[in-house]
């Protein structure tokens, strides 16, 4: 068989490719796939960071994470806060949206305010909220005092700390899914809504006949992404409350931490860590699935 030649300029082509690509693909494997994978290895022993020898364990971390109540705590706890985060947040955002969408007198300047804690910095948003939740001197004692009621202490309460957390991630990030719920909104062509004018729709047969369907691509990646964020939650439940009290408020990256940094359990941690990526896989995959039912591209 006569063998084909690589051009030169297929080869100047694909050299080109290569040099783009490599840098990409470099960082990916150094700062995503090595991680993940030296931490899967990290899940079978026990090591200190400290010490230059690892002792081999087998499945023990597992079975000691899976017979932990603390960490059954704090996975309840991300879930009711992932959960919880998601369906609120974007409940409100596509209701800002909505009524935005209108271009009422004033949305931008309505839109610029909704939008400023999405690049407000997580410190200063944590330290801000905590002032704000303070029961003596705090901004909300104020709304309680208006209702003749004292304010609950909600950072060191075992009851309100992680609705403290929650209210928190909500305000500091549904500006962003109420950006992206208006842009899908404008994509939606307005002969469409007059069709259904002509039709006899009322506005409540427009927003789950029209325009929620059309939002649903816009919906399932706010859902997509908005889980993994919340159950990636970190900086602003360490600042607040460091997972208070009595694990109240803890979540699963910040018990990572405090396994891998505070009681150098590293072979531990990495199996939280281990756990949580599948944990993620698994919540992403089964709303891969689902969208098949309800997403309309």
């Amino acid at each position: 068989m006569k063998k084909t030649r690589m051009s030169r300029r297929t080869r100047r082509d694909l050299v080109a490719f290569i040099g783009f690509t490599a840098p990409n693909f470099l960082l990916l494997g150094v700062f995503v796939f090595w991680p993940i994978i030296y931490s899967f290895y990290l899940s079978f022993f026990k090591w200190n960071m400290i010490s230059p020898r690892k002792a081999f364990l087998g499945l023990s971390n597992y079975q000691a994470l899976f017979k932990d109540p603390v960490f059954w705590q704090v996975a309840r706890n991300t879930l009711i806060l992932a959960l919880a985060t998601v369906v609120i947040k974007l409940s409100l955002a596509l209701i800002f949206a909505l009524q935005l969408n209108r271009k009422p007198k004033g949305g931008n300047i309505y839109r610029a305010i909704i939008f400023s804690p999405t690049f407000t910095t997580s410190v200063a948003v944590a330290m801000v909220w905590t002032w704000i939740f303070e029961p003596t001197f705090g901004l909300f004692r104020l709304v309680f005092k208006a209702f003749g009621v004292a304010s609950p202490n909600w950072i060191y309460n075992v009851n309100w700390s992680l609705p403290a957390v929650i209210i928190v991630l909500i305000w500091s990030r549904i500006g962003y899914d109420m950006v992206l719920f208006l842009a899908g909104l404008k994509n939606i062509s307005e002969e469409i809504y007059d069709a259904a004018l002509v039709d006899g729709v009322n506005p409540i047969q427009n927003f789950f006949y029209i325009t929620f369907p059309l939002l649903s691509p816009t919906t399932f990646f706010l859902t997509v992404t908005s889980f993994i964020g919340a159950l990636k939650a970190f900086d602003i439940v360490a600042i607040m409350t460091d997972g208070g009290p009595m694990n109240s408020s803890n979540v699963l990256v910040l018990y990572l931490y405090q396994n891998a940094f505070q009681w150098f359990k590293t072979g531990y941690a990495s199996a939280i860590a281990v756990i949580l990526f599948l944990l993620i896989m698994i919540i992403t995959l089964i709303q891969n699935r689902l969208s098949k039912r309800w997403v309309h591209y």
